[in-house]
């Protein structure tokens, strides 16, 4: 028996992995985050399967389904939206599991951050503009922030910020932020990256709050960046054609000589 924690996605259904869809089609128990996780997943459940929505439950009564399907030799599918690896409570889950001693692994899925990235048909890393993506959040009710982990810092660094789980406190988001990136800096609020509904925003931070103003009131990412508009930056030297590289040997004394 095996626990098998999938990134879902960020919601279009059709953006599952092929791994995580075969699981999910393989295990008799699914427990999924019903707040996020579109049904059109559960799709892929076999006929007969018990479906839990745990949106209502707690951690014991997640671990409890899990411990009752554990005994009775049943794999499950513990789906969550996006991927696994940021803001999903799975490490606590995996804490208690190796504690039980259950098995477990892990699929990965599109992040949100992709998602909406692809709503903008933006690249968040330019040449010469932006090389560092930050992921973060601000302190929530279920989650404070370390001391360190501020907006400010940052910013400070001029990297393309995506800013998860902080639509409701966006005009506090935009004020730590002007002042690192300037009034004038590219900015863009995507709802439900991906979903039928999806809504796209773009603004600069001056004008974000009253573009914003009137959208959902959560699963929304906040981008800000350079990069989000840039049109004047550098082209990679990945596909020059001076740049002497394993695939395409260039110049009289090649770093790889073809063959290699």
């Amino acid at each position: 028996m095996t626990v098998h924690f999938i990134g879902a996605g960020p919601g279009a259904p059709d953006l599952l992995t092929l791994r995580g869809r075969d699981l999910i089609a393989a295990c008799p128990v699914c427990l999924y985050a019903g707040s996020l996780v579109p049904e059109a997943v559960l799709g892929h459940c076999p006929p007969g399967a018990r479906i839990v929505n745990t949106a209502r439950l707690d951690l014991d009564q997640i671990m409890a389904e899990i411990a009752a399907a554990h005994a009775a030799g049943q794999d499950v599918a513990r789906l969550h939206s996006g991927d696994l690896s940021v803001w999903s409570a799975m490490g606590e889950q995996i804490r208690r599991l190796r504690a039980l001693g259950i098995p477990f692994d892990v699929t990965p899925g599109v992040p949100a951050f992709a998602a909406a990235a692809a709503a903008l048909g933006a690249e968040l890393t330019l040449p010469g503009v932006a090389q560092s993506l930050v992921l973060t959040r601000t302190s929530g009710r279920a989650s404070a922030m370390p001391e360190r982990e501020t907006l400010a810092n940052f910013a400070a660094t001029g990297a393309t910020l995506a800013i998860h789980l902080s639509i409701h406190v966006l005009p506090r988001v935009v004020a730590e932020l002007a002042p690192h990136y300037g009034p004038d800096c590219p900015a863009a609020v995507v709802w439900r990256a991906s979903w039928p509904d999806e809504r796209v925003v773009r603004a600069t931070l001056a004008t974000l709050n009253a573009a914003a103003a009137g959208g959902l009131e959560r699963t929304a990412l906040i981008l800000v960046g350079s990069a989000l508009g840039a049109e004047d930056f550098g082209e990679s030297a990945l596909y020059s054609q001076g740049y002497d590289r394993r695939f395409r040997p260039s110049g009289t004394h090649p770093r790889f000589p073809e063959g290699e």
